[in-house]
């Protein structure tokens, strides 16, 4: 008798835990359905939002000087891994915050907790899926945004060719390879002033002043433009001897602008942006062994390194901070509270970004906490608020 209750109690216990086990293994699907699926909603919009923004930066301006369609589509599918890597981020945070916040308003994170189960088994999905949304976020970063950016100098530098106008815009001032040229009012092809500026290899400066001016219909191979410089004042200046100078006065001069000098970056050196993360470590690896590099341009290389990783990387610790928000304000309306709160969060993480890299280009600040200060502050926040939560 006695042995056959024993085996009866065995028996029990073992098909408690049996529900048990199929128990969490429902709600942990259940809750990665719920997150992919408003971190997909949320992808979409922000996607779309970073995506007119280059249309309005872009698009706009060369649809109006009459480039092809199809050269404007190409050129903004390059930036496709660039607008991924900026939207996976937000999308995680807002996403997950309108899920969670849905669900302890609908009493569903309640009836989770009554039914025994504790808050890590809703915290390992929630990290778990921000951890793999990072992993893919961190591969358009680290190889097709590179990939997306030398195509789209290829694509620009195809564009600037064949219609020269998209380069010249209105009260601007264009860096030409080391020259320099400001222009007035641009009007189809005629140009009201413009201003000229070089120093030549040695070392001797170069100063041309014109009014009306015109843009030339010439084809020259290896030539963007020609400007036909209409009445100029021409000035030079001796590197040795700034008291020495000449002045001359012309009824016109040309002025050859060279395709490399407008995008020379297709044929020269990848700049930072346009390596993966191991290239990169490797020049920078480089730099210092050589020696001679400036600390303002190895910190900035330094910064886009870190940068590489801290944006895609940012998913991990907004998923942390959602949770914690989620329980705190999502008792009631917290889809609406959640949208709305994600959406003020998202607007001052990416000013803290801005800055930090403005800070890192021009004051000096170091590039990898320039970077990292915005994340660690997430998740710093998300874990004091998580284990505040669990020990009430």
């Amino acid at each position: 008798m006695a042995l056959d209750l024993l085996e009866k109690i065995k028996d029990f216990h073992f098909k408690i835990n049996q529900n048990r086990k199929l128990g969490s293994a429902v709600l942990i699907k259940y809750i990665l359905k719920e997150l992919f699926l408003y971190f997909f909603i949320s992808f979409v919009f922000f996607f779309m939002v970073f995506f007119v923004n280059q249309i309005l930066l872009i698009a706009e301006s060369l649809l109006k000087n009459k480039v092809p369609l199809w050269d404007v589509t190409r050129l903004l599918i390059c930036y496709f891994p660039s607008i991924i890597a900026q939207s996976a981020p937000y999308a995680t945070f807002v996403g997950f915050l309108m899920c969670l916040g849905r669900m302890m308003s609908d009493n569903e994170i309640l009836v989770f907790r009554a039914s025994g189960f504790s808050f890590h088994y809703i915290f390992v999905p929630v990290v778990v899926l921000g951890l793999i949304i990072s992993l893919l976020s961190f591969v358009v970063n680290d190889y097709f945004l590179p990939l997306g950016s030398i195509n789209a100098t290829k694509i620009s530098k195809e564009i600037f060719s064949a219609t020269p106008s998209v380069e010249l815009e209105s009260n601007t001032i264009k860096n030409l390879n080391g020259s320099k040229i400001a222009i007035g009012e641009v009007k189809d092809r005629d140009i009201s002033d413009i201003i000229f500026f070089q120093t030549d290899k040695n070392g001797d400066d170069r100063l041309i002043i014109s009014g009306n001016s015109q843009v030339l219909d010439e084809k020259i191979p290896g030539l963007m433009m020609q400007i036909k410089m209409g009445d100029p004042f021409i000035s030079s200046f001796k590197d040795h001897n700034q008291g020495d100078y000449e002045v001359l006065k012309s009824d016109e001069v040309l002025l050859n602008i060279f395709d490399t000098t407008v995008v020379s970056s297709v044929t020269g050196p990848l700049n930072p942006d346009q390596m993966t993360s191991l290239d990169l470590g490797r020049e920078i690896n480089k730099m210092k062994e050589e020696g001679r590099t400036e600390k303002r341009v190895m910190n900035a290389y330094k910064m886009i390194f870190n940068r590489k990783f801290s944006i895609p990387f940012a998913s991990i610790f907004f998923s942390i901070l959602s949770l914690s928000l989620a329980f705190l304000f999502g008792k009631h309306n917290g889809q609406t509270i959640g949208l709305i709160l994600g959406l003020i969060i998202c607007v001052l993480n990416w000013a803290m970004l801005i800055m930090g890299q403005l800070f890192s280009t021009r004051n000096g600040f170091d590039g990898f906490w320039a970077m990292w200060i915005p994340n660690f502050l997430l998740g710093g926040i998300g874990i004091g608020l998580y284990f505040l939560i669990i020990r009430k």
